[in-house]
């Protein structure tokens, strides 16, 4: 099968936003303006196409990125257009994260009252993360308080960001009609009885004349009240080229000279220039009244990269040689599985996206993560929950295979002959946990099978045993995860289980540096057990960066030197933010039993000394130690490196973290004295307030701990006129109060 679209006239996009801003809305219009839906579906009906898992069609939320393929003409060129729409709560940001690692460009979309909200800043981070183009849509125009130019501003003071306005809105609120574009100055007026498929062009200098407006008081009534004249025109779209020719040297003199730019030229530059991450191109419109989508998609095709724009990308062969991998069908087959669903159909489906060569279906595939073989039975191209079959699957393209038993997220499938392995997909620790008890015999063993499952699907859904209870405990990223985990259990596992209360995910580590010995001994007749090694540790001097498994090669080996001077080898384990050094000379250990020391130092981490919780952010040094030359074996090092490093931390001070929340609470203004009562009930610490909109925001830091059942509480304080949105901002050290009385209550629980 030939290819359907060349790769030039290919796009892979994202659609991400806060909770919300209109998302799901915005893909099902796009979805019905290229005549992939007959239908335009609706979130509120629980209808919308992208929004397929009965969870989501209740709770009217994204849950699960969903993946479709749309087709869009662009004056003489066919258009491909693979778009995946991700979920805008903070619970299921592992959706956002996997995505954006395989996405070329994204469209954030905020909502024309709100403008950028908590989770935008988090999606945005993660967009800067992996250097993702973005253009901007402002939805919700026809919002109650909508505000364009405010929304705009927000981009740039709280995500320092440099949007450019490409769009003037023709009205707001209910009498938002349309748009004027910029660069070609052309009106744009939808037209309401077509469902938005319909609109009339015009030139802009129409909307200003006497006549026109006689005969079309919808105009007239939309300009009045957007205070929308000629001279705000011309002063906001001489803005806005002088930021695009700021941004680019090859237009800024001509713009100096005073020379006209033509649109053609104002269109390559907003190109280049987003491509380079210099700029974000911003457009206004209402998903849901079906105006705006049509130039959304004309700036997709116009602004956002297609898969030769992007860099090549890097992976390692299994000599550690760096590789480049291009987005060409010549080149050898390299993929990244960036996410795995159970469908009850076609059972194992894996999304991958290919970065360079051709995969048939039929054909074998390696998987150079885990050095497995496996036969890709088919190839499908997904529309949300449905599926079409196709042969083939080519450079730079998205799309599903069945078949494959053993590949996880993250894992990179390429061809056998020329092996690479690509960069993984890091995810975020799970920060609540609770306890699930199966209540009969048949359910324990669907559990497990269901647990196996979703834990393979989801990243972020761990499953382990506690020693001392003998319960499964479960853990995500916060209430409504572990909510939704729970009910798809039940429903399409058909799993009975009882459910505890949700349980802080707490951390441990060091405040000072200490120093300890560790020795594994034991003569049984025969040959014995030997090992030996002296240790140091420290608490890392970045233990404040959340964002510390971002750090590169570079940044980590700055800090290995603050830490254990020169000299000597660094391992840095991402997952525990654990920097181990090895500072031996003279071979006083062997080289062969230094990884054991440091896999028995990591399995000492995952029990802290305090309370039982997962150490994290510590440095250890390791300095000496010695040998037998019958009796060492790696098993003794282990449990030496495991011992030495308790003895140590246990000397260092060590101390309980707890995940802090970021809140952002939006209320009434008459009930704010018992909302910030009562946050500072729960211990947080107010970061700021502003007015928007005749509510005002609160910007709190809370203790996750103090977060339970504040839904409740904070709708009775404000007769439910309050909302609020809470995401994980950083761990840090719990006071001691509440440290005492987490220690107790855990090694309590132990002893009894």
């Amino acid at each position: 099968m030939a290819r359907k679209a060349q790769l030039a006239e290919t796009r892979n996009i994202g659609i991400m936003a806060h909770i919300d801003a209109g998302k799901t809305t915005s893909t099902e219009r796009i979805l019905f303006y290229t005549g992939v839906t007959y239908k335009i579906g609706s979130v509120d009906e629980g209808t919308a196409t992208m929004d397929w898992m009965e969870q989501e069609r209740e709770r009217g939320i994204t849950i699960t990125s969903a993946a479709t393929t749309a087709s869009w003409k662009r004056g003489a060129k066919d258009f491909l257009i693979n778009i995946i729409d991700t979920p805008g709560h903070v619970d299921f940001t592992v959706e956002v994260e996997r995505s954006l690692r395989v996405l070329d460009g994204a469209v954030a979309i905020f909502d024309a009252y709100a403008g950028v909200q908590p989770q935008s800043e988090a999606v945005w981070r993660q967009a800067d993360k992996y250097h993702v183009p973005r253009l901007a849509f402002i939805n919700k125009m026809d919002k109650t308080g909508a505000d364009f130019e405010n929304a705009v501003k927000t981009m740039r003071h709280r995500l320092a960001a440099h949007p450019v306005a490409i769009q003037c809105p023709i009205g707001k609120e209910d009498l938002f009609i349309g748009v004027i574009d910029y660069l070609e100055e052309k009106a744009i007026i939808w037209l309401e009885e077509t469902l938005g498929a319909k609109f009339e062009v015009f030139d802009v200098a129409k909307l200003w004349e006497a006549e026109f407006l006689a005969t079309r008081p919808d105009v007239a009534a939309a300009l009045k009240f957007s205070a929308l004249d000629e001279a705000y025109y011309k002063e906001h779209r001489e803005k806005s080229v002088e930021y695009i020719a700021e941004h680019d040297d090859s237009l800024v003199e001509k713009f100096l000279n005073g020379e006209k730019i033509s649109a053609e030229e104002l269109r390559a530059s907003i190109r280049r220039s987003t491509i380079a991450l210099k700029l974000v191109p911003v457009l206004a419109g209402s998903a849901f009244k079906n105006k705006g989508i049509q130039p959304l998609l004309d700036a997709v095709v116009d602004y956002l990269p297609s898969p030769l724009d992007v860099p090549p990308v890097e992976g390692t062969t299994a000599a550690d040689e760096v590789v480049l991998r291009r987005a060409r069908d010549d080149e050898p087959f390299s993929a990244l599985a960036f996410k795995i669903m159970t469908d009850p159909f076609v059972g194992h489906v894996t999304f991958i996206r290919v970065y360079s060569g051709v995969l048939t279906a039929g054909s074998y595939v390696y998987n150079s993560t885990k050095s497995t073989r496996e036969r890709v039975a088919r190839l499908l191209r997904m529309h949300a929950n449905k599926r079409e079959e196709i042969d083939s699957i080519y450079a730079g393209d998205i799309a599903a295979i069945v078949g494959l038993k053993s590949v996880t997220t993250g894992d990179t499938l390429c061809d056998e002959a020329k092996a690479v392995v690509l960069e993984n997909i890091e995810f975020p620790a799970p920060v609540i946990s609770v306890a699930i008890e199966p209540k009969t015999k048949a359910d324990q063993d669907k559990l497990g099978n269901a647990m196996q499952k979703l834990a393979q699907e989801d990243p972020t859904f761990r499953v382990h045993s506690d020693e001392d209870t003998g319960q499964t405990i479960i853990s995500g990223m916060g209430e409504l995860h572990l909510e939704i985990i729970v009910d798809r259990m039940m429903r399409e596992f058909g799993v009975q289980a009882t459910v505890g209360r949700p349980q802080v995910a707490y951390r441990e580590t060091i405040r000072k540096r200490a120093g300890a010995e560790g020795k594994y001994i034991r003569q049984t007749g025969g040959r014995g057990q030997y090992g030996h090694c002296e240790i140091e540790v420290l608490p890392l001097p970045s233990a404040a960066h959340e964002n510390m498994h971002e750090m590169s090669t570079d940044e980590i080996d700055e800090v290995a030197k603050e830490v254990g001077g020169k000299g000597g080898k660094w391992r840095f384990d991402k997952e525990h933010r654990m920097l181990f050094i090895d500072k031996t000379v003279g071979g006083s250990i062997p080289k062969e039993f230094i990884a054991p020391i440091d896999a028995g130092i990591r399995e000492a981490m995952e029990n802290g000394i305090l309370a039982g919780y997962e150490m994290v952010d510590i440095a250890v040094l390791l300095i000496d130690g010695s040998y037998h030359e019958v009796d060492s074996s790696e098993m003794a090092y282990k449990i030496a490196g495991s011992m030495a490093f308790k003895e140590a931390c246990g000397k260092a001070s060590p101390v309980l973290l707890e995940p802090i929340m970021k809140v952002e609470v939006v209320t009434p203004e008459e009930y704010m004295p018992q909302v910030f009562g009562d946050l500072n009930s729960r211990r947080c610490q107010i970061q700021g307030t502003e007015s928007r909109g005749g509510a005002n925001v609160i910007r709190v830091e809370v203790p996750l701990a103090e977060m339970f059942g504040y839904a409740t509480d904070v709708r009775s304080r404000t007769q439910g006129r309050a909302s609020f949105t809470m995401h994980f901002s950083h761990y840090a050290e719990a006071p001691s109060s509440i440290a005492e009385e987490v220690i107790s209550k855990a090694t309590g629980r132990a002893t009894r």
